[in-house]
């Protein structure tokens, strides 16, 4: 080959990888971008584009309007931390091991920002995490420690703490348009943007602070339920807005010399309050303080103080979301501006519904419709029509494939929600669910919800209460929507009691969830040793609030379990707040011992610590004590983990009557830690003696 016709090959060569090249730089392009906007405990109900009887929410009714809006999209656990691991990793919780509020989350596990990322996508994450383990799978994250504050709230920004000033709901959109400004533009991403807002305690921002001022709002239908045809569970919950909300805390009344019977926070409203600046204080107070004294003049009492309760609950929880709306037509118009919008997936939800004063509530958790069911609005303007409206069943389990799918990255055969592609292109052939699966673990715990499980149809909802009962519910959606008459022991459903039976069966099978027992509370064990029956005596007191059985807390043979599966009960305890724990077992003879052993509990979500170090020492008189043990902890982990360490030491058989066991708490709360600078608690299990 002559030199004219290698270089015209070369060039041909040079040619073709250019426009290979090219066309590969197109394709990558043409991948869609992702943006996922959640709220916290955003119910449909404050939605006008869902219900327009409380409040408007014009930008995002605007999505509603250039996208579709889901009518029957539900939760697989209506609590935070375990729908976001659903949300996540395209699995049910008793596979994603997220089965309630208090347990870290595997962040080994492969999630759907993962894969994205992998696949080319440019991965961030924006506010409330809540997931205890830090965020993985992000090429940048800023989140929220905990549940966060709404004024002048602390970030974790890739490890780094730091307090911003402003408001919670600003500073995350804030945040996300810093970094869109800044992003590799060659490259699709994927952003989660969550808001904290409106989660409990409702604090709206200096904008809103005076929305619905002159206004009373509608009382729910169902305000004054008696739970009158169903199980015990509806009626032994503790989310009552009448009963249940802390007049501090919940509803901004803090006049203590004035205080009404009943419940409140005073230590935890302080340091909110406390959070805010001399002008947002001030600003704060003027309002609070004339809204608190126009109810000291009216005084309350029943159905009065009840609906009073709910207007200021409502009112605050509502300005709340009128701050989320006006930042999403932030996030928009700053989509629109940088011609993103058409390419653009926006998926608007929440991590679960919330009850608006339906059946008296607040709060969430039960399978009820109001907290069972969550909003969901998609826009993609290049694949999906505008002002559709799906009434398809569909679940946060169907997120992870949905987004893969549209970003052509393959999905996990482990993922098992289904990829709801066919329904936004309105496809004929598409993938749908005939009945979806619901399981709630979380009890006993705050809001003592039981624990239950169910499946809904397009028509009917069977729900099986169990542990602590064995109670089922049947609701026919068609006749009775608000759930009041339950009719599980009516003859005239046999058949459709029989069939949801059986499909319930079928998902639970599907979903590897049959067994009742498995996540149950572990119960205390009884463990005979020489210590059990012993006196014991505290050189530093125990805590009043947790003393975990009193003097015998620590010698009556009963024992924590090993496996501790959240949520905690403290009854085989003992607890000491900010101080070391220093106690003396008195065997009552001198007595051959070879093994000490003496737990401590960690729990951080509850600010509890292990010790710093622990000493064993024993003495035949009282008087002089031989060093047994000495441990040193070396445990400075910021992840939120509970479990049990158990210190423990063998020796040569020695004989001694007394035994002192020494703990030093940490303190305080480290500075990762939300209660930066309150007192640390440090709990302590049995002291076993052999």
């Amino acid at each position: 080959m002559n030199r004219i016709a290698k270089l015209n090959l070369l060039f041909f060569v040079l040619l073709f990888s250019s426009v290979l090249m090219s066309c590969n730089k197109t394709e990558q392009h043409q991948r869609p971008n992702i943006l996922f906007i959640m709220s916290d405990d955003h119910g449909y109900q404050a939605i006008s584009a869902y219900d327009g009887t409380l409040n408007k929410t014009p930008n995002i009714d605007r999505l509603a309007d250039e996208g579709i809006r889901f009518t029957q999209s539900f939760v697989t656990n209506s609590i935070c931390a375990p729908s976001r691991a659903v949300m996540l990793t395209g699995t049910y919780n008793n596979i994603n091991g997220v089965i309630n509020n208090s347990i870290v989350f595997d962040s080994s596990q492969m999630t759907y920002p993962k894969l994205l990322r992998q696949a080319g996508y440019q991965t961030a994450l924006f506010g409330k995490w809540h997931l205890k383990s830090p965020p993985s799978g992000f090429d940048y994250w800023t989140v929220l420690p905990g549940q966060g504050d709404y004024y002048n709230p602390d970030f974790i920004t890739m490890g780094k703490r730091e307090r911003k000033k402003g408001y919670v709901t600003d500073l995350i959109t804030d945040e996300f348009i810093k970094w869109m400004d800044k992003r590799d533009k060659e490259k699709p991403f994927c952003v989660l943007l969550h808001n904290k807002a409106p989660h409990r305690n409702w604090m709206p921002d200096m904008k809103h602070i005076s929305m619905f001022e002159d206004k009373n709002l509608p009382i729910p239908e169902t305000y004054y339920d008696d739970y009158s045809t169903r199980s015990a569970a509806p009626r032994d919950q503790k989310m009552s807005i009448a009963r249940d909300m802390y007049f501090d805390y919940d509803l901004k009344y803090a006049n203590y010399d004035k205080m009404p019977d009943g419940r409140y926070l005073k230590g935890a409203w302080r340091r909110i309050h406390n959070r805010m600046s001399d002008y947002e204080k001030k600003v704060w107070d003027s309002v609070y303080d004339i809204r608190n004294a126009e109810f000291e003049k009216l005084s309350p009492v029943g159905n009065e103080l009840a609906e009073w309760k709910y207007q200021r609950y409502i009112k605050d929880y509502l300005r709340c979301i009128a701050s989320v709306d006006d930042n999403i037509g932030r996030v928009l118009d700053y989509l629109d501006k940088n011609g993103l919008t058409d390419n653009t997936i926006v998926v608007y939800t929440s991590d679960q519904g919330f009850y608006l004063g339906e059946h008296g509530w607040f709060d969430k958790r039960f399978m009820y419709e109001q907290s069972f069911r969550t909003p969901l609005i998609v826009r993609y303007p290049e694949k999906i029509k505008p002002r559709v409206d799906s009434t398809d069943l569909v679940m946060n389990l169907d997120y992870a494939p949905t987004l893969l799918d549209f970003a052509d990255v393959p999905v996990p055969d482990n993922m098992q929600g289904i990829s709801m592609k066919g329904i936004l292109e309105n496809k004929k052939n598409a993938q749908v669910h005939d009945a979806v699966y619901y399981h709630y673990f979380e009890f006993p715990n705050e809001h003592m919800v039981k624990r239950h499980y169910g499946v809904r149809t397009g028509r009917y909802k069977l729900i099986h209460f169990y542990y602590d009962i064995d109670a089922w519910e049947l609701y026919d959606l068609k006749n009775d929507p608000d759930e009041l008459n339950n009719l599980y022991n009516n003859e005239k459903y046999k058949d459709v009691i029989a069939g949801l039976k059986r499909k319930l069966q079928e998902l639970r099978e599907q979903y590897d969830d049959t067994d009742e027992n498995k996540y149950l509370p572990i119960p205390p064990v009884v463990v005979e040793n020489l210590a059990s029956g012993a006196k014991a005596i505290y050189i530093q007191p125990y805590s009043k609030r947790h003393p975990g059985g009193g003097d015998k807390a620590l010698i009556n043979g009963v024992c924590a379990p090993e496996i501790i599966i959240p949520p905690v009960n403290y009854k085989s305890w003992q607890g000491f707040q900010g101080n070391d724990m220093e106690v003396v077992i008195d065997l009552r003879k001198d007595t051959d011992i070879s093994e000490i052993t003496a737990g401590f509990l960690q729990n951080q979500s509850n600010w509890i610590f292990l010790p710093e170090s622990v000493d064993f020492e024993v003495s035949k008189d009282g008087k002089k004590y031989e060093a047994i043990a000495f441990f040193k902890n070396k445990e400075t982990s910021p992840e939120a983990v509970v479990r049990k360490v158990e210190y423990s030491k063998k020796f040569e058989s020695k004989q001694a009557r007394y035994i002192k066991i020494s703990a030093k708490n940490i303190g305080t709360c480290p500075k990762w830690h939300r209660g930066d600078g309150k007192k640390a608690w440090m709990f302590c299990d049995e002291v076993i003696v052999k």
